[in-house]
């Protein structure tokens, strides 16, 4: 099985499976003397963990990381990281009774008819459960960035139908979803609410935004900053589509409307969302992301088993009920693995 490593000269390998003995990242190109420890990287992990509120899957793992490897005395020595979570709340018999079964929605049958064999307790690989690992890489990014002032954020905005009409990056950790709206954030908690009563699911949108980065990150030809990025949402199992700045509503906007006007103080404007040419323009990044439904509902649907016979399907178990605020650090973490990546291919395009 191909693609389960990620970057060049900052590069992740992430293994493991949802209900196997555990999941883990290998993390080549840490520079040495970096001053790092298990907590560094568990908070960033506790903020995508499972049973953190009703929307979210009840599963009860502690992702309490251990660092195997590439530390000495507090610091990185340069080798490679291996960071592990064991899975301690793993329940392969929920699947039972649809392991003959295809899940509408989900990677069950396209990974089947790929390489003949699936693992059916919570779908293996294509798990949801393979981001922690993704987590775990970012938090040392994320540490590497902040040292060159570089912040990260995203948030929930727009979730079961109900969009953030404003922007308070405040509030984003005082409310379930993560959302930066704390009046929206009530509506899309009342909505979901009625989808879990009714067995279904829902999906929205993340908006991430990156400030302090410099002009110039990002190839102008096959590893254009956005299309790395791109490459690293839509390497996410749920997410469907991606937009930079004004995005698909700049469509309908006049070159002089969308063109970011310049003067001596800079940008005076940002549709372009701190990408031209596929390099940072030094204005702040601003992309979106669509993340769909949920697939794994316990509602009933039409399906066809393994030997391709027509039949019902409940999905019974542990499932969330919307992805988004665990899905919010793992963009962030997504987001700084690009970022490092292509930070360390400019600095070693000056010596």
């Amino acid at each position: 099985m191909a693609g389960n490593s990620f970057g060049t000269l900052f590069k992740i390998t992430t293994f493991g499976e949802s209900h196997g003995g555990a999941v883990g990242v290998v993390i080549d190109g840490v520079p040495p003397n970096l001053e790092l420890d298990e907590q560094d990287i568990q908070k960033e992990l506790d903020r995508r963990k499972p049973g953190q509120n009703f929307i979210t899957t009840p599963r009860q793992e502690s992702d309490r990381v251990h660092i195997l490897s590439g530390i000495f005395e507090g610091k990185t020595t340069g080798t490679p990281l291996l960071l592990l979570l064991y899975n301690t709340d793993a329940r392969p018999e929920a699947y039972n009774d649809i392991k003959d079964k295809f899940r509408p929605g989900h990677a069950d049958y396209t990974f089947f008819k790929k390489f003949g064999i699936r693992d059916y307790r919570g779908s293996g690989r294509a798990s949801g459960r393979e981001t922690a690992a993704r987590v775990a890489a970012g938090a040392v990014a994320k540490k590497l960035l902040s040292q060159r002032g570089v912040h990260i954020v995203a948030y929930t905005l727009r979730a079961a139908g109900i969009q953030c009409q404003k922007r308070d990056e405040s509030v984003i950790e005082q409310n379930p979803l993560r959302a930066c709206d704390l009046e929206a954030a009530a509506a899309m908690v009342q909505r979901l609410q009625q989808l879990q009563e009714e067995q279904d699911s829902a999906g929205g949108i993340i908006e991430c935004r990156v400030r302090g980065l410099p002009v110039g990150l990002g190839e102008p030809v096959f590893d254009k900053l956005d299309a790395l990025l791109a490459h690293a949402m839509l390497s996410l199992g749920a997410v469907k589509g991606i937009e930079f700045g004004d995005g698909f509503a700049g469509v309908d906007l006049r070159g002089s409307e969308h063109n970011d006007w310049m003067d001596a103080a800079g940008f005076r404007s940002n549709h372009a969302g701190g990408v031209l040419g596929g390099i940072s323009t030094g204005a702040e990044l601003v992309f979106r992301i669509a993340v769909k439904p949920v697939s794994s509902i316990a509602k009933p649907q039409r399906t066809i088993t393994i030997d391709g016979k027509e039949t019902e399907i409940r999905t019974e178990g542990r499932h969330d009920t919307c992805i988004l605020p665990r899905l919010v650090p793992v963009v962030e973490a997504m987001t700084a693995l690009v970022l490092e990546d292509l930070w360390k291919l400019q600095e070693s395009l000056r010596i």
